[in-house]
């Protein structure tokens, strides 16, 4: 199974928390050549919305469009630029990295330096990286060069172009979570094939997830779905020292990952464990006792409430360069999510109990 040609180009186009126009921008045009509508919140959300047989029950599939990134907060004498994280960063990754930086006129091209281990003193070399002992290196030689480049709120994202390994694994920045929008889209595009269900199905991009699930809440308010499923990515159990007892036992290839706890819904995560089975795809399970650290979290409350489940993708080294993935999951989950869809009913219960 080769990558998907939509999938490279959204993992190529760099969309840090609050500039997620270049990704968005891929979505939406692959959403025009099928939705019946596609929108754009004052956010920056996008919706792409396919009809059913009525006009309820509303379906909204939903990804994140966001990826974390790095922030410009200072420029020295010398022009180097020392940053702060947006979004999740463990600073370790970031060493050596290669970065572009994002202004209003093009990218800057630059670089992750750190002191040498050669220079460093026999303490530091026992102490973690901290990102305040990080800079981005542009190669200009002071500060004025530097500045005629990059401005202090300017956004960094790493580069590199995704590649495959062996046995369908997909490996990339920014699968967290441009995984989930790809899923979304391509759910509400086979309901449409398919000829529509008893009600709309609405795949969204939602933006800012990655700093609060800020898009997601204004998304889930504006639209008013009657329930949801919210798609991202778990961590996959079979990496060394990922604890399956902490988190359950979904390694690359196991397929959906169900989340089953206190926010998500019962009754909504029996209708995807009856779509799954469907369509003959064995699901595994993640427990959350209480946030699922996903766009549920305020989907779920929105307004008076929205059924809400979570359904993801087992993924490797996650919130780094070299994020992976089976590509086969990723097809369950759209499966497993499209026979849902075309399998509810016009009078769906949807009461928690």
């Amino acid at each position: 199974m080769s990558t998907p040609e939509l999938l490279h180009r959204l993992l190529t186009a760099p969309g840090p928390p609050g500039h997620e126009e270049a990704p968005a921008a891929i979505w939406r045009a692959a959403a025009e050549k099928f939705a019946d509508e596609v929108t754009v919140d004052r956010m920056g959300s996008s919706v792409a919305r396919v009809g059913g047989r009525g006009d309820r029950p509303l379906l909204a599939v939903v990804g994140h469009v966001d990826e974390i990134a790095l922030v410009v907060s200072h420029i020295t004498d010398k022009g180097f630029l020392h940053v702060s994280g947006s979004g999740g960063w463990d600073p370790q990754v970031l060493v050596g990295q290669r970065v572009e930086v994002l202004t209003r006129s093009g990218t800057v091209p630059g670089v992750v330096g750190r002191k040498p281990i050669h220079v460093l003193e026999s303490e530091e070399r026992k102490q973690a990286v901290e990102l305040k002992r990080l800079h981005v290196d542009l190669g200009v030689r002071d500060r004025d060069e530097a500045r005629s480049l990059v401005r202090e709120g300017d956004t960094i994202v790493i580069t590199g172009a995704p590649f495959e390994l062996r046995d369908d694994r997909l490996v990339s920045r920014s699968l967290d979570n441009r995984l989930g929008v790809y899923v979304a889209l391509e759910v509400a595009r086979r309901v449409s094939e398919a000829g529509g269900g008893a009600g709309p199905v609405a795949g969204v991009a939602a933006v800012q997830e990655e700093i609060g699930l800020h898009g997601a809440r204004a998304m889930a308010f504006g639209l008013e779905p009657d329930l949801a499923v919210v798609v991202d990515v778990t961590h996959a159990t079979d990496a060394p020292g990922v604890d399956p007892g902490q988190l359950g036992e979904h390694g690359l290839g196991t397929g959906p990952v169900i989340t089953r706890g206190a926010i998500v819904s019962r009754p909504l995560n029996d209708l995807v464990d009856a779509a799954a089975e469907s369509v003959g795809i064995e699901c595994t399970t993640e427990a959350a006792g209480g946030a699922t650290h996903t766009d549920a979290d305020v989907v779920h409350m929105s307004r008076t409430g929205v059924p809400t489940a979570v359904v993801s993708i087992p993924l490797r080294y996650m919130h780094s360069p070299v994020e992976m993935v089976e590509l086969g999951d990723v097809e369950a989950v759209i499966a497993v999510i499209a026979a849902l869809a075309l399998r509810l009913e016009a009078d769906q219960p949807l009461a928690r109990w």
